[in-house]
């Protein structure tokens, strides 16, 4: 699939990938619930792992956002190739920006946490990025294909119009956002298309 690696540190080792899948995955649930502030000892008793085996791990709270990240990337980019292979071209590429959307709005604070950490040009985001422009070229390159989408459209101008819609408001609500999507989505199609019905994710 994506040919650049993500950023990951996940262990090889049977015993540590599973305590490292624990700890993603409770700091996933509980960034979710209490913010990205909750404590790392709340984040290792939830894990059901010792505190020394999360700091063996993540030697600090910057490390475990950048894994909970990263899981939540690649979630993004499988969903891209999910609805490649499920749905038409033009309904493969709105689901996905709608699932794009959806996490937006609910990863906001994440991001902009990892972004005061590394900053926004730092490798890791390059890296990140660079694999969800993949997954989305792909999607974008098929539905011109199919002439479902404008050809001159390019990737990059697609993605800052989807994510200026999580960035208007701190607290849109997601139908609000999902309406502005509809519009994006209405000033893809070639001129002279008729609107497509809204596709759910």
């Amino acid at each position: 699939m994506a040919s650049t690696p993500l950023p990951t540190t996940r262990p090889t080792r049977a015993d540590a990938a599973r305590n490292y899948d624990l700890l993603v995955t409770a700091a996933r649930e509980t960034f979710a619930e209490h913010g990205t502030d909750t404590s790392l000892e709340e984040i290792a008793r939830r894990a059901g792992v010792g505190i020394g085996t999360l700091y063996r791990r993540f030697p600090n709270r910057t490390a475990l956002l950048e894994a909970v990240y990263v899981d939540e990337i690649q979630s993004v980019i499988d969903r891209a190739y999910d609805f490649d292979r499920e749905l038409p071209p033009f309904e493969a590429l709105t689901a996905w920006l709608r699932s794009f959307v959806g996490y937006g709005l609910s990863k906001k604070t994440l991001a902009v946490e990892l972004m005061n950490a590394l900053g926004r040009d730092s490798e890791f985001f390059k890296a990140c990025k660079t694999n969800v422009q993949e997954a989305g070229e792909l999607l974008l390159a098929k539905a011109k294909a199919s002439g479902d989408v404008r050809p001159e459209l390019d990737l990059p101008d697609v993605m800052r119009l989807v994510g200026g819609i999580t960035h208007v408001s701190p607290d849109i609500p997601p139908d609000q956002a999902m309406r502005m999507l509809d519009i994006v989505l209405c000033g893809l199609r070639p001129v002279g298309s008729g609107p497509r019905p809204a596709t759910d994710s």
